[in-house]
This record gives C-alpha cells, sequence and structure tokens, in this order.
C-alpha cells in the first residue's frame, strides 16, 4: 500500500501566501462542498440525501485512482489519498461524536461556541498531520522578505514570522513606503506587482499554473489587500484571500476566502491584556473609545458619544480613564467598524473578557466556519444604532452570564503565541486555509 504524503503548501513572501501542494495535475477544479457539512451544528438533523452525500463523498472509490503503466500512485494520488482519509476521518468523527489521534490530545474542543465541536477537533488534528507550508524566495529587500509585527497589521508579520523562521517573507509595510502614498498615488501599483510576481513564479515553477491558484493564498490585514485581485480577475478566480477587510459587499467571498482577526499589538508584547474581571464587578453597561473613523462610527457618535452613563461612547477617552481597565469593567463591548468594517477591538473585548457587540455591515467574521459567533457575541447592523441600549437592556441576565463565559472559552482562538501553539490564532488561520483546500479535489 502506498505511504501517505504530506499535504503541502508553498508560502508566496508577499501580500501573496503562495500554498502549493506538490504537484498538482489540473483538469477542471471540483470544489467538494459535501465536507462543509461537518460545520453543521452537532443537533441538526441531517437528511437522508445529506447522509448519502457525505457517505458517497468518504468512499475510497472518489479517492484518486492508480493509472500509472507501473501500478504506483504518483505523488499527487497520494496527496489526494491522503486528503481524502482526512475528509473521511471528520467525517467519521461527526457520526461517532469521538475523535481518533496518534498523540494524547492536551485540548479537546466543546461546547455550543462551535458550531461542530468534534468535526473541528479532527480536522485540526488532521491539519497537524498532514498540512504542510513552503514559501517561494524570490524578491530582495525592501519589497520583500521582511513583516510587520507591531500595530494594526501585526497578524501579517506574525504570521509570515511564524511560517518562515528564516524571514523569507514579503512586507507590505514596505510595500506602503515604497510603492505608493495613499491615496494619492495609490492606482494599479500593489495589484500589478503582485500580478507580476505570480506571473514570475508561475513562469519558474509549475505550481501555479497546475493547479490555476487554488492551492495558493494570501495573508494581508492592509485596507486596499482586496483590491489586489481586481485587475486580472481570472488569475485569481481560485486563489485563497485570508483578509481582515473581510467585505461581502468588497468582492469577499466567504467559501473561498478567510477572514482574519484584526489585532493591534504593542510592542514587546503579543496582543491585548488578558482581563479576569468577574461579572458582577463589571457596572459599565457598554463601552466604546476611538477614533471618528469611517460611517458606522459617524452614526455611533451621533446618537451616544458622551450622551449616556450606561452606554458609555467617547471619541477622546478622558485622562483620568484607563483603555483597557475601561474594557474589562463593561459588560458589553462596542466594537463599531472603521474606514474597513474589520475592527482590532473585537480580540481586545475578547481578551478583556468583555462580550461583544459588533456594528458593521457585510462583515464576514473571522473564524465562522468553526465558531458560532451568536453564542458569545451580539451583531447588529449599523441601522440599528440608536438601539444600542434597548437591544443590551433586553438581554437577560443568565444569557449574559452565558456569553461571558464562553468569551472567556474562545480566548484560546484569538491569542497570539510565538512559538505558535495548537488552537490558537495563527493555528485557527492556518485551519482555515486548510479547510479551503480540503474542500477542492484537484483530479489526478
Amino acid at each position: 500500500m502506498a505511504t501517505s504524503s504530506p499535504t503541502r503548501f508553498v508560502i508566496f513572501p508577499a501580500i501573496l501566501f503562495l500554498i502549493v501542494l506538490i504537484p498538482l495535475y489540473l483538469s477542471p477544479i471540483n470544489r467538494n462542498q459535501s465536507i462543509l457539512l461537518h460545520l453543521l451544528p452537532t443537533h441538526s438533523n441531517l437528511s437522508e440525501t445529506t447522509h448519502q452525500t457525505l457517505q458517497t463523498s468518504s468512499s475510497p472509490s472518489l479517492w484518486p485512482k492508480n493509472d500509472s503503466a507501473d501500478g504506483k500512485m504518483s505523488h499527487v494520488e497520494r496527496i489526494e489519498g491522503g486528503l481524502a482519509r482526512a475528509r473521511a476521518a471528520i467525517r467519521r468523527a461527526i457520526w461517532t461524536r469521538n475523535y481518533t489521534s496518534e498523540k494524547d490530545e492536551a485540548f479537546i474542543p466543546r461546547g455550543d461556541v462551535y458550531r461542530n465541536p468534534y468535526a473541528f477537533h479532527q480536522s485540526h488534528i488532521e491539519m497537524e498531520k498532514r498540512f504542510k507550508i513552503w514559501a517561494y524566495r524570490e524578491g530582495d529587500q525592501p519589497l520583500m522578505h521582511d513583516g510587520p509585527s507591531n500595530d494594526i497589521y501585526a497578524i501579517e508579520g506574525q504570521f509570515m514570522d511564524e511560517i518562515e523562521s528564516g524571514k523569507s517573507h514579503f512586507c507590505l509595510t514596505r510595500i506602503v513606503h515604497f510603492i505608493y502614498e495613499p491615496p494619492r498615488y495609490y492606482g494599479k501599483w500593489i495589484p500589478r506587482l503582485v500580478t507580476d510576481y505570480i506571473n514570475f513564479v508561475a513562469d519558474k515553477y509549475p505550481y501555479w499554473n497546475r493547479s490555476k491558484g487554488a492551492d495558493h493564498f494570501l495573508v494581508s490585514c492592509h485596507d486596499w489587500a482586496p483590491d489586489v485581485s481586481a485587475l486580472k480577475p481570472d488569475l485569481y478566480k481560485h486563489f485563497i484571500r485570508a483578509l481582515c477587510n473581510a467585505n461581502t459587499s468588497e468582492r469577499f467571498h466567504p467559501i473561498r476566502d478567510i477572514s482574519i482577526p484584526e489585532i493591534n499589538i504593542p510592542r514587546g508584547k503579543l496582543g491585548p491584556p488578558h482581563l479576569d474581571q468577574p461579572p458582577n464587578k463589571r457596572p459599565i453597561l457598554a463601552f466604546f473609545a476611538g477614533g471618528a473613523h469611517g460611517y458606522v462610527r459617524s452614526v455611533l457618535f451621533k446618537y451616544w458619544k458622551e450622551k449616556d452613563d450606561e452606554v458609555q461612547v467617547f471619541e477622546r477617552l478622558p485622562r483620568n480613564r484607563n483603555y483597557s481597565k475601561s474594557m474589562g469593567d463593561s459588560k458589553f463591548c462596542l466594537c463599531p467598524s472603521g474606514y474597513e468594517v474589520a475592527s482590532p477591538r473585537i480580540v481586545e473585548a475578547i481578551a478583556a473578557g468583555c462580550v461583544p457587540m459588533i456594528i458593521c455591515d457585510h462583515y464576514s467574521l473571522p473564524f465562522s466556519d468553526v465558531l458560532d459567533w451568536s453564542k458569545f457575541s451580539i451583531y447588529i447592523t449599523s441601522d440599528k444604532i440608536p438601539e444600542i441600549k434597548k437591544i443590551l437592556k433586553a438581554v437577560p441576565t443568565e444569557t449574559y452570564l452565558e456569553m461571558q463565559k464562553r468569551v472567556k472559552q474562545v480566548q484560546r482562538h484569538f491569542a497570539i503565541n510565538r512559538p505558535a501553539r495548537p488552537y490558537d490564532m495563527l493555528h485557527m488561520i492556518l485551519h482555515s486555509v486548510w479547510l479551503r483546500r480540503l474542500n477542492v479535489r484537484l483530479p489526478s
């Protein structure tokens, strides 16, 4: 029997992270949507048709066939066979409500915060066993091989640095400094730069052309990142984009693309402080402090800026107030969009043990494949801003206490560790990429 081969992803040291499962012979790409069913809640009633789909999709008869003359499986066939076994293991975990692992599991996801904890757990196990990432090394500094590791774009540099211990990655901060000064010189410089890079590596290596980019991915937290693929949409049709600016009204596609958390990392730290203030010592109903960035915040300030003792909203926090402590003293933390849909306040709220009230339009929330945000947050669109106090006052005490407990439960998924640890933010991003690759079947 042929041995399984690790699923290999290649990172492109740029705005784009290129993941490559080597080698991939592309006929038409088949996005195996049925595997998405593993994200259904454990109490969902799967129809007979769905059950048959799951059984059929995991059948060895649909694994890559061995058509080679010598009877041996090709490298691609071994990779696809391994992915088929991973899909089958995930489905088995759903039906048995148990997991299969070759090692002791230090953490076992359970509870209502997960759409399906059994599927998530087994999927993470399979990812750790099979998933590999490489980086193209083309490109010179200052445009390449460096990354921001602090401030609001920090998730880019932290992720790149974690993947490549040799610091071989593309520096988006350098792109901002050397290619354009927003907004006057933005134009099409960055999309052209990225497209040129893809064309260069596609000419030099077989991987992009064999998969049409379906096993390559990009990680970026910059506001302009979604526009990178606008220059040549067909080139990026199957390409996976992991973005902070996950705006579904701006060509973000949740099935293909990945929403990643925006996090503001101070110098010398790995994220906001974790606070353990119990619910009975949180006297503030709701809190927000931040600049007047974007339409959503302008509406928020119109109705609530320094107008209510319970819903405390500030553009400039008074000097006698501490920002982190104010979040720790609040039951709910308002997380309005800024210029773009993402906001680092969601991660700050979770770290502070404060139930996020997310206020935005068209935002695809991070890790929604796995996490059920309705269990530990409140989501409203901008037209509901005048009703914030009414909405929060209507939350029963028992419901709030459960939500606050679940916020504490998901903190590990929004924390950065170096080196990364299973189920932390960096692993959750990788797992999101893994799921997209798992949902693509590339025929041999």
